[in-house]
Protein backbone atom coordinates (compact mmCIF):
# COMPACT_ATOMS: atom_id res chain seq x y z
CA UNK A 1 0.00 0.00 0.00
CA UNK A 2 1.41 3.32 -0.66
CA UNK A 3 0.13 7.06 0.64
CA UNK A 4 -0.57 9.95 -1.54
CA UNK A 5 2.52 11.88 -1.06
CA UNK A 6 1.43 15.83 -0.03
CA UNK A 7 2.82 18.85 -0.11
CA UNK A 8 3.36 21.16 2.86
CA UNK A 9 0.35 22.34 4.40
CA UNK A 10 1.27 26.02 5.55
CA UNK A 11 0.23 29.41 4.94
CA UNK A 12 -1.41 30.00 2.12
CA UNK A 13 -0.40 33.43 0.60
CA UNK A 14 -3.89 32.78 -2.06
CA UNK A 15 -6.05 31.91 0.97
CA UNK A 16 -7.64 28.46 1.71
CA UNK A 17 -6.28 25.80 -0.24
CA UNK A 18 -6.80 21.98 -0.09
CA UNK A 19 -4.15 20.40 -2.01
CA UNK A 20 -2.24 17.15 -2.44
CA UNK A 21 -0.50 14.50 -4.54
CA UNK A 22 -1.83 11.45 -6.44
CA UNK A 23 0.92 8.37 -6.52
CA UNK A 24 2.28 4.82 -5.59
CA UNK A 25 5.68 3.62 -4.53
CA UNK A 26 5.69 1.73 -7.65
CA UNK A 27 3.98 3.66 -10.27
CA UNK A 28 5.02 7.06 -9.36
CA UNK A 29 2.90 10.27 -9.81
CA UNK A 30 -0.49 9.44 -11.53
CA UNK A 31 -1.43 11.99 -13.96
CA UNK A 32 -5.33 12.50 -15.32
CA UNK A 33 -7.22 11.67 -11.76
CA UNK A 34 -10.17 13.99 -11.49
CA UNK A 35 -10.76 15.05 -8.08
CA UNK A 36 -13.96 16.97 -6.82
CA UNK A 37 -14.47 19.16 -4.03
CA UNK A 38 -17.53 20.19 -2.38
CA UNK A 39 -18.87 21.21 0.84
CA UNK A 40 -20.67 19.26 3.25
CA UNK A 41 -24.20 20.13 1.48
CA UNK A 42 -22.86 19.09 -2.05
CA UNK A 43 -22.30 22.22 -4.09
CA UNK A 44 -19.30 21.68 -5.54
CA UNK A 45 -16.35 23.84 -5.28
CA UNK A 46 -14.02 23.01 -8.63
CA UNK A 47 -13.31 19.89 -10.27
CA UNK A 48 -9.52 19.66 -11.02
CA UNK A 49 -7.23 16.27 -12.27
CA UNK A 50 -3.91 15.75 -11.39
CA UNK A 51 -1.08 16.93 -13.06
CA UNK A 52 1.99 15.14 -14.64
CA UNK A 53 3.86 15.44 -11.13
CA UNK A 54 0.29 13.61 -9.96
CA UNK A 55 -0.51 17.02 -7.74
CA UNK A 56 -3.59 18.83 -7.88
CA UNK A 57 -5.33 22.20 -5.51
CA UNK A 58 -8.16 23.86 -5.29
CA UNK A 59 -8.62 27.06 -3.93
CA UNK A 60 -11.16 27.33 -1.67
CA UNK A 61 -14.19 30.20 -0.62
CA UNK A 62 -13.37 30.13 2.86
CA UNK A 63 -12.94 28.20 5.92
CA UNK A 64 -14.52 25.33 6.99
CA UNK A 65 -15.18 21.81 6.21
CA UNK A 66 -15.03 20.61 2.55
CA UNK A 67 -15.25 17.04 0.61
CA UNK A 68 -12.73 15.65 -1.42
CA UNK A 69 -13.31 13.09 -3.47
CA UNK A 70 -11.14 10.93 -6.41
CA UNK A 71 -13.29 9.53 -9.09
CA UNK A 72 -11.64 5.77 -9.12
CA UNK A 73 -13.24 5.84 -12.70
CA UNK A 74 -9.58 7.38 -13.57
CA UNK A 75 -7.25 4.99 -11.90
CA UNK A 76 -4.80 3.07 -13.83
CA UNK A 77 -5.32 -0.29 -14.25
CA UNK A 78 -3.89 -2.28 -11.09
CA UNK A 79 -4.15 0.93 -8.90
CA UNK A 80 -7.53 1.11 -6.80
CA UNK A 81 -8.46 3.80 -4.04
CA UNK A 82 -7.49 2.28 -0.54
CA UNK A 83 -11.08 2.92 1.38
CA UNK A 84 -13.41 5.65 0.48
CA UNK A 85 -12.96 7.67 -2.54
CA UNK A 86 -13.80 10.62 -0.36
CA UNK A 87 -12.09 12.12 2.46
CA UNK A 88 -13.38 15.15 4.53
CA UNK A 89 -11.50 17.84 5.34
CA UNK A 90 -11.59 20.77 7.90
CA UNK A 91 -9.45 23.75 7.02
CA UNK A 92 -8.23 26.39 8.85
CA UNK A 93 -8.20 30.17 7.52
CA UNK A 94 -5.52 31.02 5.62
CA UNK A 95 -4.25 27.57 5.49
CA UNK A 96 -3.72 24.96 2.26
CA UNK A 97 -4.80 22.14 3.59
CA UNK A 98 -3.23 18.64 2.93
CA UNK A 99 -5.57 15.72 2.26
CA UNK A 100 -4.10 11.67 2.53
CA UNK A 101 -5.77 9.47 0.16
CA UNK A 102 -4.42 5.89 0.13
CA UNK A 103 -3.92 4.04 -3.05
CA UNK A 104 -3.35 0.11 -3.04
CA UNK A 105 -0.99 -0.28 -6.16
CA UNK A 106 -1.55 -4.04 -7.61
CA UNK A 107 1.73 -4.91 -8.87
CA UNK A 108 2.63 -4.91 -4.81
CA UNK A 109 0.48 -8.32 -4.18
CA UNK A 110 1.03 -9.99 -7.50
CA UNK A 111 3.15 -12.71 -5.61
CA UNK A 112 0.32 -13.26 -3.62
CA UNK A 113 -0.06 -13.88 0.12
CA UNK A 114 3.89 -15.17 0.78
CA UNK A 115 4.89 -11.87 -0.91
CA UNK A 116 2.44 -9.42 0.92
CA UNK A 117 3.89 -11.27 4.06
CA UNK A 118 7.44 -10.59 3.25
CA UNK A 119 6.97 -6.86 2.38
CA UNK A 120 5.00 -6.46 5.33
CA UNK A 121 8.11 -8.02 6.88
CA UNK A 122 10.83 -5.62 5.97
CA UNK A 123 8.02 -3.02 6.34
CA UNK A 124 8.13 -3.93 10.17
CA UNK A 125 12.03 -3.84 10.39
CA UNK A 126 12.52 -0.63 9.16
CA UNK A 127 9.27 0.49 11.62
CA UNK A 128 11.33 -1.07 14.48
CA UNK A 129 14.16 0.33 13.79
CA UNK A 130 12.73 3.88 14.03
CA UNK A 131 11.02 2.91 17.10
CA UNK A 132 14.23 1.80 18.84
CA UNK A 133 15.80 4.92 17.90
CA UNK A 134 13.73 6.66 20.50
CA UNK A 135 13.39 3.78 22.96
CA UNK A 136 16.83 3.40 23.28
CA UNK A 137 16.76 6.77 24.75
CA UNK A 138 13.80 5.80 27.03
CA UNK A 139 15.38 2.72 28.35
CA UNK A 140 18.55 4.58 29.46
CA UNK A 141 16.48 7.81 31.01
CA UNK A 142 15.12 4.56 33.19
CA UNK A 143 18.16 2.53 33.31
CA UNK A 144 19.81 5.75 35.01
CA UNK A 145 16.95 7.75 36.85
CA UNK A 146 14.32 5.04 37.03
CA UNK A 147 12.04 7.80 35.68
CA UNK A 148 9.42 6.27 33.51
CA UNK A 149 9.49 9.34 31.03
CA UNK A 150 5.61 9.60 29.44
CA UNK A 151 6.80 13.14 27.98
CA UNK A 152 9.72 11.36 25.85
CA UNK A 153 7.35 10.92 22.55
CA UNK A 154 7.46 14.95 22.58
CA UNK A 155 11.17 14.68 22.00
CA UNK A 156 10.12 12.60 18.90
CA UNK A 157 8.00 15.19 18.14
CA UNK A 158 10.19 18.43 18.63
CA UNK A 159 12.76 16.73 16.30
CA UNK A 160 9.92 16.35 13.37
CA UNK A 161 8.89 19.65 13.71
CA UNK A 162 12.50 21.36 14.44
CA UNK A 163 13.35 19.70 10.86
CA UNK A 164 10.62 21.02 9.26
CA UNK A 165 10.73 23.96 9.80
CA UNK A 166 14.55 24.18 8.80
CA UNK A 167 14.06 22.38 5.56
CA UNK A 168 10.79 23.57 4.25
CA UNK A 169 11.13 27.09 5.71
CA UNK A 170 14.42 28.29 6.08
CA UNK A 171 15.12 26.01 2.92
CA UNK A 172 17.94 24.03 4.28
CA UNK A 173 18.18 20.59 2.78
CA UNK A 174 17.00 18.01 4.18
CA UNK A 175 20.17 16.08 5.71
CA UNK A 176 21.86 19.50 7.51
CA UNK A 177 18.31 20.30 8.65
CA UNK A 178 18.38 16.67 10.24
CA UNK A 179 21.30 17.65 12.05
CA UNK A 180 20.26 20.40 13.75
CA UNK A 181 17.12 19.16 14.58
CA UNK A 182 19.26 16.27 16.64
CA UNK A 183 20.79 19.28 17.94
CA UNK A 184 17.60 20.62 19.09
CA UNK A 185 16.62 17.36 20.59
CA UNK A 186 19.67 17.56 22.67
CA UNK A 187 18.98 20.79 23.75
CA UNK A 188 15.93 20.14 25.08
CA UNK A 189 16.55 17.13 26.58
CA UNK A 190 19.28 18.94 28.59
CA UNK A 191 16.37 21.48 29.63
CA UNK A 192 14.20 18.43 30.89
CA UNK A 193 17.23 17.61 33.23
CA UNK A 194 18.57 20.77 34.32
CA UNK A 195 15.09 22.65 34.79
CA UNK A 196 12.88 19.99 35.63
CA UNK A 197 13.85 16.39 36.77
CA UNK A 198 17.28 16.89 38.17
CA UNK A 199 15.61 20.15 40.93
CA UNK A 200 12.96 17.44 41.94
CA UNK A 201 15.44 14.32 42.55
CA UNK A 202 17.12 17.04 45.10
CA UNK A 203 14.17 17.91 47.06
CA UNK A 204 13.27 13.82 46.96
CA UNK A 205 10.43 13.59 44.46
CA UNK A 206 9.38 10.16 44.28
CA UNK A 207 8.86 8.02 41.36
CA UNK A 208 5.41 7.79 41.33
CA UNK A 209 4.98 12.02 41.60
CA UNK A 210 7.76 11.95 39.00
CA UNK A 211 5.98 9.88 36.69
CA UNK A 212 3.01 12.18 36.99
CA UNK A 213 4.89 15.50 36.53
CA UNK A 214 6.09 13.39 33.61
CA UNK A 215 2.52 13.11 31.64
CA UNK A 216 1.66 16.67 32.09
CA UNK A 217 4.54 18.14 30.63
CA UNK A 218 3.77 15.50 27.89
CA UNK A 219 0.54 17.55 27.56
CA UNK A 220 1.74 20.69 27.92
CA UNK A 221 4.29 20.13 25.06
CA UNK A 222 2.01 18.63 22.64
CA UNK A 223 -0.65 21.29 23.04
CA UNK A 224 2.36 24.00 22.98
CA UNK A 225 3.13 22.38 19.58
CA UNK A 226 -0.50 21.92 17.77
CA UNK A 227 -0.81 26.09 19.35
CA UNK A 228 2.72 26.84 17.56
CA UNK A 229 2.71 24.09 14.31
CA UNK A 230 -0.60 23.37 13.61
CA UNK A 231 -3.00 20.38 13.64
CA UNK A 232 -2.08 19.38 10.01
CA UNK A 233 0.53 16.82 8.13
CA UNK A 234 2.81 18.27 6.38
CA UNK A 235 6.17 16.24 4.07
CA UNK A 236 9.40 17.88 4.20
CA UNK A 237 10.33 19.83 1.18
CA UNK A 238 12.86 17.02 -0.07
CA UNK A 239 13.12 13.44 -1.06
CA UNK A 240 9.01 12.96 -2.13
CA UNK A 241 7.56 11.61 -5.24
CA UNK A 242 9.78 8.60 -5.30
CA UNK A 243 9.25 5.21 -6.62
CA UNK A 244 9.98 2.66 -4.71
CA UNK A 245 12.94 -0.16 -6.40
CA UNK A 246 12.14 -3.64 -6.26
CA UNK A 247 14.94 -5.83 -4.37
CA UNK A 248 13.64 -9.48 -4.77
CA UNK A 249 10.04 -10.36 -3.35
CA UNK A 250 9.92 -6.87 -1.54
CA UNK A 251 10.05 -3.08 -2.47
CA UNK A 252 11.48 -0.08 -1.03
CA UNK A 253 12.47 3.59 -1.75
CA UNK A 254 15.35 5.21 -1.66
CA UNK A 255 14.36 7.10 0.82
CA UNK A 256 13.47 3.74 3.12
CA UNK A 257 16.76 2.30 2.25
CA UNK A 258 18.15 5.09 3.81
CA UNK A 259 16.29 5.62 6.53
CA UNK A 260 17.37 1.86 7.50
CA UNK A 261 21.02 2.56 6.78
CA UNK A 262 21.26 5.53 9.33
CA UNK A 263 19.04 4.02 12.11
CA UNK A 264 21.56 0.36 11.63
CA UNK A 265 24.84 2.73 11.77
CA UNK A 266 23.10 5.13 14.36
CA UNK A 267 21.89 2.17 16.81
CA UNK A 268 25.66 0.30 16.18
CA UNK A 269 27.49 3.35 17.09
CA UNK A 270 25.26 3.66 20.30
CA UNK A 271 26.34 0.14 21.33
CA UNK A 272 30.47 0.73 20.76
CA UNK A 273 29.63 3.51 22.81
CA UNK A 274 28.37 2.13 25.62
CA UNK A 275 30.87 -1.35 25.72
CA UNK A 276 34.09 0.96 24.72
CA UNK A 277 33.56 4.40 25.86
CA UNK A 278 34.56 5.37 29.81
CA UNK A 279 31.06 7.60 29.33
CA UNK A 280 29.40 4.12 28.14
CA UNK A 281 31.13 2.19 30.77
CA UNK A 282 29.55 5.25 33.18
CA UNK A 283 26.56 4.99 32.61
CA UNK A 284 25.93 1.13 32.92
CA UNK A 285 27.57 1.52 36.15
CA UNK A 286 25.15 3.90 37.11
CA UNK A 287 22.49 1.94 35.90
CA UNK A 288 23.62 -0.68 37.68
CA UNK A 289 24.04 0.82 40.94
CA UNK A 290 23.64 4.39 41.49
CA UNK A 291 25.25 4.97 44.81
CA UNK A 292 28.09 2.36 44.39
CA UNK A 293 29.14 4.43 41.31
CA UNK A 294 28.95 7.77 42.99
CA UNK A 295 31.41 6.04 45.85
CA UNK A 296 33.78 5.02 43.19
CA UNK A 297 34.34 9.00 41.62
CA UNK A 298 31.76 8.88 38.76
CA UNK A 299 29.91 12.03 38.41
CA UNK A 300 26.25 10.71 38.54
CA UNK A 301 24.92 14.54 37.61
CA UNK A 302 27.21 14.58 34.66
CA UNK A 303 26.53 11.15 33.64
CA UNK A 304 22.97 11.59 33.48
CA UNK A 305 22.59 14.82 31.88
CA UNK A 306 25.13 12.79 29.14
CA UNK A 307 22.29 10.90 28.83
CA UNK A 308 19.48 12.90 28.60
CA UNK A 309 21.18 15.06 26.00
CA UNK A 310 21.75 11.26 23.73
CA UNK A 311 18.36 10.34 24.48
CA UNK A 312 17.11 14.11 23.44
CA UNK A 313 18.99 13.59 19.64
CA UNK A 314 18.34 9.80 19.15
CA UNK A 315 14.17 10.84 19.88
CA UNK A 316 14.84 13.88 17.82
CA UNK A 317 16.77 11.55 14.56
CA UNK A 318 13.94 9.14 15.17
CA UNK A 319 11.56 11.90 14.56
CA UNK A 320 13.24 12.99 12.01
CA UNK A 321 13.22 9.61 9.48
CA UNK A 322 9.37 8.81 10.68
CA UNK A 323 8.30 12.34 9.55
CA UNK A 324 9.90 11.23 6.37
CA UNK A 325 7.84 7.86 6.09
CA UNK A 326 4.91 8.90 7.49
CA UNK A 327 4.62 13.07 7.36
CA UNK A 328 4.99 15.27 10.07
CA UNK A 329 2.08 15.41 12.59
CA UNK A 330 2.20 17.66 16.01
CA UNK A 331 1.03 14.42 18.39
CA UNK A 332 3.44 12.11 16.43
CA UNK A 333 5.31 11.40 19.17
CA UNK A 334 2.75 10.56 21.46
CA UNK A 335 1.09 8.16 19.29
CA UNK A 336 4.42 6.52 19.22
CA UNK A 337 4.81 6.78 23.04
CA UNK A 338 3.02 3.47 23.25
CA UNK A 339 5.06 1.50 20.92
CA UNK A 340 8.15 2.72 22.54
CA UNK A 341 7.07 1.88 25.88
CA UNK A 342 6.11 -2.14 24.20
CA UNK A 343 9.36 -2.32 23.02
CA UNK A 344 11.52 -1.57 26.26
CA UNK A 345 9.31 -3.35 28.55
CA UNK A 346 9.48 -6.09 26.03
CA UNK A 347 12.74 -6.05 25.46
CA UNK A 348 13.86 -5.71 29.77
CA UNK A 349 13.18 -2.43 31.75
CA UNK A 350 16.54 0.39 31.53
CA UNK A 351 18.42 -2.42 28.64
CA UNK A 352 19.76 -0.46 25.85
CA UNK A 353 19.70 -3.81 23.78
CA UNK A 354 16.88 -4.88 25.26
CA UNK A 355 14.84 -2.03 23.96
CA UNK A 356 16.61 -2.12 20.33
CA UNK A 357 14.81 -6.04 20.27
CA UNK A 358 11.75 -4.97 22.04
CA UNK A 359 11.50 -2.78 19.33
CA UNK A 360 12.08 -4.46 16.60
CA UNK A 361 9.78 -7.47 17.40
CA UNK A 362 6.85 -4.47 18.52
CA UNK A 363 7.73 -3.25 14.48
CA UNK A 364 7.65 -6.74 12.91
CA UNK A 365 4.38 -7.88 14.96
CA UNK A 366 2.62 -3.90 13.94
CA UNK A 367 3.05 -4.68 10.28
CA UNK A 368 2.26 -8.45 9.92
CA UNK A 369 -0.48 -8.09 12.27
CA UNK A 370 -2.32 -6.49 9.09
CA UNK A 371 -2.54 -9.82 7.46
CA UNK A 372 -4.86 -10.50 9.66
CA UNK A 373 -6.95 -7.10 11.04
CA UNK A 374 -7.25 -4.09 9.95
CA UNK A 375 -5.03 -1.64 8.99
CA UNK A 376 -6.22 1.14 11.23
CA UNK A 377 -6.16 -1.46 14.25
CA UNK A 378 -2.29 -2.22 13.69
CA UNK A 379 -0.75 -0.60 16.91
CA UNK A 380 -3.20 -3.08 18.62
CA UNK A 381 -1.28 -6.10 17.63
CA UNK A 382 1.77 -4.33 19.62
CA UNK A 383 -0.22 -4.05 22.92
CA UNK A 384 -1.20 -7.19 22.90
CA UNK A 385 1.92 -8.91 22.41
CA UNK A 386 3.55 -7.07 25.01
CA UNK A 387 0.82 -8.73 27.04
CA UNK A 388 1.00 -11.82 26.10
CA UNK A 389 5.09 -11.91 26.54
CA UNK A 390 4.80 -10.04 30.22
CA UNK A 391 2.49 -12.55 31.66
CA UNK A 392 5.02 -15.66 30.40
CA UNK A 393 8.20 -13.69 30.87
CA UNK A 394 7.21 -10.09 33.36
CA UNK A 395 11.27 -9.35 33.33
CA UNK A 396 11.35 -8.82 29.71
CA UNK A 397 13.08 -10.68 26.98
CA UNK A 398 16.74 -9.36 28.04
CA UNK A 399 15.91 -8.25 31.64
CA UNK A 400 17.11 -10.42 34.69
CA UNK A 401 14.40 -11.41 37.49
CA UNK A 402 14.32 -9.57 40.53
CA UNK A 403 13.26 -10.51 44.15
CA UNK A 404 10.57 -8.30 45.90
CA UNK A 405 10.19 -8.01 49.64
Amino acid sequence: MAFATLVPGVASAVGEQVRGTLQTSLSGPIEGISVEVATPDGDVVDTVQTDEDGRWEVDLPGAGQYVVTVDPDDLPEGVELNGEPSRTVTVDAGRAQPVNIGLNDGSRNDGGGTIRAVQLFVDGLRFGLLIAMAAVGLSLIYGTTGLTNFAHGELVTIGAIAAWYINVQGGVPLIPAALLAMVVGGVVGALNELAIWRPLRRRGTGLIAALVVSIGLSLALRYSYQIFYGGFSNPYADYQGQRAKSYGPFTLQDRDVASIVIAVVVLVLVALMLQRTKIGKAMRAVSDNRDLAASSGIDVNRVVLFVWVLGGALAALGGVLLGLSDQVQWDMGFRLLLLMFAGVTLGGLGTAYGALLGSLIVGVFVQMSTLVIPNDMKYVGGLLLLIVILVVRPQGILGSRARIG
